[in-house]
C-alpha cells in the first residue's frame, strides 16, 4: 500500500469515528419517496413544461455547449434567459453561468483583488468563501449578520474597493439578511454589496423576484446580485445580475466564466421555461411559505424566511440515525454536519415544497414530527 492510500485510509477512519463520512446514495427514477432534501421549492423540475423545453433544446442544439460562451458556446437560448431573469429580478443585465459556484466565484474574483477589502458574513456559502480566497484580497469574516461589524470594517477599509458579502437567505439556518442596513452602509463607503440569492429567487418577494427586489434594492448602483437555476427553477447553472457595466467587466475579466464551457442547451431551456412558469403562477411561493410555517410549528423550531428549515440535534451520529429513520418511513430530508454547519451544531435540514399533493404532505409532516421528537431525547 501507498503512503497515499494508508494517509487515505486514516482519514476515513477518523471520519467515520467522529459520525462524519460521507457517502453518495443514487436515487432510482421511480423512486416512492416525499423529497424534503432538494432544493427543488417550487417542484419546477419535474413539471411537464419544463421537461419538454430541455428535451427540445437537446434534440435542437446538441448534448453541450460545445466551447467556451466566448468562443461559440454562446446560444440564443442564454441570451435569452439572461434577458427574462433581468427583467424578473429588476436588474439591468445577467450573464448566465454552468454552475451557480461558478457565478460566485467569477462575480468576486473578477471585483476583487490584492488591492480591494473583501467584508464576508460568517456564514456565507463555501463558494463565496472560497471566492474571497482566491482573489487574493484581504478578508475581514464578521459575525453573523453583524451589521456594526460590517461598517467597522469598511470604515478601516481607506482608498480600497471594497466588497460585502452576504445571502439574501442563509442555506443553513434559514435566516435573511439584514438588506436594508447592509445596503446603506455599503452605500456611506461606496462599498459594493453582494448577495447570493441562491434561496431567495422563486421563493421571497412579489412572485419570488427575490429579496433584494422585495426591498427596493435590486438594480442599486452598489448592490450585485448572483444566483443559482437549480433550486426553485428546477435546472442547474448560475447567474450574476446586476448593471451593464458589471456584465461586460465579468465578461471579459473572469476566469470561471471565460474558460469554462457554456452552460448545456437542455438546462438552459429547462430554466427558462420554469421562469415563465414562475411568471405564469406567482403563488407558489406563498405556497411554500405556507407549508414551511406550518411544518416549523409543528416540529417547534423558529419559522424560515424562505423554504430552509433548520433542526438542531444533539450530535452528528444523532441527526444521521433520525435522517436514516425517516428515510425507511418515506422522507427524504438532509443531513448536515461540520464541516457544512458554520456554527458546527448538526442538523436536519428540511425544505419546504409546493407540487407535493397534500395527502403525502401531511403524512410527511407526521413522519418528521414523531421521528425527530424521538431523536431530540437520544444522548
Amino acid at each position: 500500500m501507498s503512503s497515499w492510500e494508508r494517509w487515505f485510509a486514516e482519514q476515513r477512519r477518523a471520519r467515520e469515528a467522529a459520525g462524519l463520512q460521507r457517502v453518495l446514495h443514487p436515487k432510482p427514477v421511480d423512486e416512492d419517496v416525499v423529497d424534503l432534501a432538494g432544493n427543488d421549492y417550487l417542484s419546477l423540475s419535474g413539471h411537464p413544461e419544463v421537461r419538454q423545453a430541455a428535451a427540445e433544446a437537446a434534440l435542437r442544439w446538441g448534448a453541450g455547449a460545445g466551447a467556451s460562451r466566448l468562443v461559440s458556446g454562446t446560444t440564443a437560448l442564454h441570451a435569452e434567459l439572461e434577458g427574462e431573469l433581468a427583467a424578473f429580478t429588476g436588474n439591468q443585465a445577467a450573464l448566465v453561468f454552468s454552475t451557480g459556484y461558478h457565478a460566485n466565484l467569477s462575480a468576486v474574483t473578477a471585483l476583487a483583488d490584492r488591492d480591494a477589502l473583501i467584508v464576508s458574513d460568517a456564514h456565507v456559502h463555501a463558494s463565496l468563501i472560497d471566492a474571497a480566497r482566491l482573489s487574493r484580497a484581504e478578508v475581514a469574516v464578521v459575525g453573523h449578520n453583524d451589521v456594526d461589524a460590517v461598517r467597522g470594517a469598511l470604515a478601516g477599509s481607506g482608498a480600497r474597493r471594497a466588497i460585502v458579502l452576504t445571502e439574501s437567505v442563509f442555506s443553513v439556518l434559514g435566516d435573511a439578511a439584514p438588506l436594508d442596513e447592509l445596503a446603506a452602509a455599503c452605500a456611506e463607503h461606496d462599498a459594493l454589496l453582494l448577495v447570493d440569492e441562491a434561496h431567495g429567487i422563486g421563493v421571497l418577494g412579489d412572485g419570488g423576484r427575490g429579496l433584494l427586489h422585495a426591498r427596493g434594492l435590486a438594480g442599486g448602483p452598489h448592490v450585485v446580485c448572483t444566483a443559482t437555476l437549480s433550486k426553485s427553477l428546477g435546472a442547474m447553472g448560475g447567474a450574476v445580475l446586476g448593471s451593464t457595466g458589471l456584465i461586460d467587466h465579468l465578461v471579459n475579466r473572469a476566469r470561471p466564466f471565460i474558460f469554462d464551457t457554456g452552460l448545456a442547451p437542455a438546462p438552459t431551456a429547462g430554466a427558462l421555461a420554469a421562469l415563465r412558469r414562475l411568471r405564469a403562477e406567482p403563488e407558489l411561493a406563498a405556497h411554500v411559505h405556507r407549508r414551511g410555517a406550518e411544518l416549523a410549528d409543528r416540529l417547534g423550531v423558529l419559522r424560515s424566511a424562505g423554504a430552509v428549515l433548520s433542526v438542531p440535534m444533539p450530535s452528528p451520529r444523532t441527526a444521521l440515525g433520525a435522517r436514516e429513520a425517516v428515510r425507511e418511513a418515506g422522507v427524504r430530508v438532509g443531513c448536515f454536519r461540520p464541516p457544512s454547519v458554520p456554527d458546527g451544531v448538526s442538523r436536519l435540514r428540511i425544505t419546504s415544497r409546493a407540487g407535493i399533493d397534500e395527502q403525502r404532505w401531511s403524512r410527511a409532516v407526521d413522519v418528521l414530527a414523531d421521528v425527530i421528537d424521538e431523536h431530540r431525547r437520544t444522548p
